[in-house]
C-alpha cells in the first residue's frame, strides 16, 4: 500500500478542517474583549495541538507514507510544518495571557505569574520551552554548529513536549466539557503514539533479531568511496528496492550512537546488501574503518524513488557525485529494452566516477546508454543545460527522469529539465543533506 502526497495532504487538511468545526461548535460569541481573546486562544491551542500530531506522524516512518511521499519530502513538509506549529503555539499562548489580564484587570506580568499557579497550564509552559527548544536547534544557522547527535537529542525533546501539551488539552474548556470530543482527541493522540514505538522501536529491534546483519566486505572504490558489503538471513522479507535507503547503525563502539542513512548501490540478491559510501566527516570515515563481522542495525527500506514512479517506456538516470548508488541499482533493474535506458553521470573528473566498470558492464549487457559529464561545476560549459541535455538525449520530453545528487547540482538540474519540456511530475527525486 502506498499513500500519494495528495492523498495524504488531502486527510492531513481535512483533520484541521474538522478541528475547526470542533472550536465552532463549543465556541460562544462575545464581544467582550477577555472572551475575544481566550476564543482565539482556544483556535490556535486546537490547530497548534493537531499540527504537533502531523509533525509526529510525518516522521513516524510508517511504510505506506514513506514509500508513496517519500522521505525527503515528508522531512521538507516536517521543517515547513514545525514553523508553522510553534508559531501557532506562541501565539494561544500570547492570546491565553492577554485573555485572562484583561479578565482579572492584571498587568501582563502579574497575569503571566497568576497562569503559572495552574498546574495544567505551568506544565504547558514546559511543553512550549520544549517545542520552542526543538525549533531553535532546527534553524539552520543553530543547526550548523551542532553535532547531528546533540541535534538528535534535542529533537526528543518534541515527545515531552507533545506528551505535556496533551495533559493540558484534556483538562482545557475545549475538551474537559466533552466527553465526546476528549474522547477523540485521545484515541487521535493514542494512535499516533502507537504509530511511533511500532516503527521506530518495535520493527527494527524485530528486523535485527531476525535478519542479523553483519558487515562482510569493506572494499574501496575511488578515492574517499568504500562499498560495505553485508549479509543477513531472509532479507527478501525486507521487500527492499532499487532505488530505497536503510537506516544504518553500525555497532561498532565508534557509530552505534547514530543511524546513517545511505542508498543500496546493487539490488538486493542472495541476502546480501551494499552499500557505497563517500567520506565527507567523521561518520562516513569511521565507515572506511569498519571491521568484518560488526553487527548491523538496518531500519527500513524508505524512499518512493523506485520503478512504481515509472511513467514512460523511455527513462533517464541523472546522478552527480556519490548520488550515483541508487542510480546504479535502477540502471541495472529498472525493465526496459535496448535504447530504452540512458544515464548521465556528473562527476568533476574521470578520478571521481564510482562503480564505473559496473555501470559500464550494465549498458553493454542492457544496450542502455552511459555518458559522462565531467568538468568542474563552476566551468564555462554547463553539461546540465537544457540545450546540452537535449543533445545527448534527443526524445528527451518523452522521458521519466530519476535523478539523485548533491543538492546544488539537483536544483540546476530540475529547472533545466522543466525548461526542456519535462513536467515536474515526471521527474523523481529525493535530496538529502546530512
Amino acid at each position: 500500500m502506498r499513500t500519494p502526497p495528495r492523498a495524504l495532504r488531502t486527510g492531513l487538511a481535512a483533520g484541521a478542517a474538522l478541528v475547526v468545526v470542533l472550536w465552532l461548535v463549543q465556541a460562544a460569541p462575545s464581544f467582550r474583549l477577555d472572551a475575544l481573546f481566550a476564543t482565539f486562544a482556544h483556535l490556535g491551542g486546537l490547530i497548534a495541538a493537531y499540527g504537533i500530531l502531523v509533525m509526529l506522524l510525518l516522521m513516524a516512518r510508517v511504510p505506506a507514507i514513506e514509500h508513496g511521499v517519500g522521505a525527503d519530502r515528508l522531512a521538507r513538509w516536517h521543517a515547513l510544518g514545525g514553523r508553522y506549529v510553534l508559531t501557532l503555539i506562541l501565539s494561544h499562548a500570547v492570546l491565553a495571557l492577554c485573555a485572562y489580564a484583561a479578565a482579572t484587570g492584571a498587568d501582563l506580568l502579574t497575569a503571566a505569574l497568576g497562569l503559572l499557579g495552574y498546574p495544567a497550564l505551568a506544565a504547558a509552559t514546559a511543553g512550549t520551552a520544549a517545542l520552542a527548544a526543538v525549533g531553535i536547534s532546527s534553524a539552520r544557522a543553530v543547526r550548523r554548529r551542532l553535532r547531528h547527535e546533540t541535534w538528535r537529542a534535542l529533537h526528543l525533546l518534541t515527545y515531552l513536549g507533545a506528551a505535556l501539551a496533551f495533559g493540558h488539552q484534556l483538562a482545557g474548556p475545549d475538551l474537559a466539557g466533552g466527553p465526546l470530543a476528549a474522547w477523540l482527541w485521545t484515541m487521535l493522540h493514542t494512535t499516533v503514539g502507537v504509530l511511533l514505538i511500532w516503527y521506530r522501536v518495535i520493527v527494527p529491534v524485530r528486523q535485527a533479531l531476525r535478519h542479523r546483519l553483519r558487515v562482510t566486505e569493506v572494499r574501496t572504490e575511488g578515492p574517499g568511496v568504500v562499498s560495505v558489503v553485508m549479509q543477513g538471513i531472509a532479507l527478501d522479507a525486507l521487500r527492499a528496492e532499487p532505488g530505497q535507503f536503510f537506516r544504518w547503525r553500525f555497532l561498532d563502539r565508534r557509530l552505534w550512537r547514530t543511524a546513517l542513512p545511505f542508498s543500496l548501490s546493487a539490488p538486493p540478491r542472495d541476502d546480501i546488501l551494499r552499500i557505497t559510501v563517500k567520506v565527507c566527516g567523521d561518520h562516513t570515515r569511521r565507515v572506511r574503518r569498519l571491521r568484518t563481522g560488526v553487527r548491523v542495525l538496518a531500519t527500513g527500506p524508505f524512499g518512493a524513488m523506485t520503478a512504481h514512479r515509472r511513467t514512460r517506456r523511455k527513462v533517464l538516470l541523472l546522478a552527480g557525485g556519490v548520488g550515483i548508488t541508487p542510480m546504479r541499482a535502477l540502471f541495472e533493474t529498472l525493465p526496459g529494452g535496448p535504447g530504452d535506458l540512458t544515464l548521465l553521470y556528473r562527476a568533476g573528473s574521470a578520478a571521481q566516477l564510482v562503480l564505473r566498470d559496473e555501470l559500464e558492464a550494465i549498458a553493454e549487457a542492457r544496450g542502455a546508454a552511459l555518458h559522462y559529464l565531467l568538468g568542474p561545476s563552476d566551468g564555462p560549459f554547463d553539461p546540465l543545460a537544457p540545450r546540452a541535455l537535449g543533445n545527448l538525449v534527443p526524445d528527451l520530453p518523452e522521458h521519466d527522469v530519476y535523478l539523485c545528487g548533491p543538492p546544488g547540482m539537483a536544483r540546476a538540474a530540475i529547472t533545466a529539465l522543466k525548461r526542456a519540456g519535462i513536467p515536474a511530475s515526471r521527474i523523481h527525486a529525493e535530496r538529502f543533506t546530512f
